[in-house]
């Protein structure tokens, strides 16, 4: 028999202390929060070193997501694609940022904990996003651990900014860090 549907999930734990209501109005706040979200996976044993959140026009929280791979044999189930997805449900919208109409409702910023895997960077193209918001760099993830973070454009910032997608990086860079050094020295599996 052929599976005939998928099941993501994210941990229960995102329920405790994650205030949807609450504005985020500083990029600061908001990739606090992921990395927040990134910290408490890897404190929970639910995924690896990697959260990330999906914020409206308002500067409230769409959806939160954190890496889920190993939970769920699913190489998909990264913190970016994960948020894209929840956020696509709720909004019932697959471009995030345009209408039913293809009218523009942003700006839609997505907060990382780490800058997105070359899988993760192809999905932020396509979900409709605004603003990308980045703490530790591809750099740190591999120096740190043992993932992989694929191959990108050589100027992959222009590409995005070239496609209306504003980038920030190095936000909160050293507690990012942490994280990821944290994971890295459990030795743990690389999800």
């Amino acid at each position: 028999m052929l599976y005939a549907q998928i099941h993501l999930t994210l941990p229960a734990w995102v329920h405790e202390g994650i205030d949807a209501a609450r504005p985020y109005p500083r990029d600061a706040d908001k990739v606090a929060l992921a990395i927040e979200l990134s910290r408490r996976n890897i404190d929970a044993g639910s995924g690896g070193p990697f959260g990330a959140a999906v914020f409206g026009p308002d500067d409230r929280i769409l959806s939160i997501g954190v890496n889920r791979v190993m939970p769920h044999a699913c190489s998909l189930a990264h913190a970016e694609t994960m948020a894209y997805m929840l956020a696509q449900q709720r909004t019932q919208r697959v471009r995030l940022n345009l209408d039913e109409e293809g009218r523009p409702v942003g700006p839609i910023t997505l907060a990382t904990s780490s800058q997105p895997c070359c899988q993760c960077y192809g999905a932020t193209v396509w979900a409709g996003i605004d603003r990308l918001l980045i703490g530790a760099r591809s750099e740190d993830v591999e120096s740190l651990t043992d993932f992989d973070e694929g191959p990108l454009p050589l100027d992959w910032v222009g590409a995005l900014e070239a496609r209306g997608i504003v980038v920030a990086r190095d936000i909160h860079r050293d507690a990012a860090r942490d994280v990821l050094r944290r994971y890295g020295e459990l030795d743990g599996p690389t999800y």
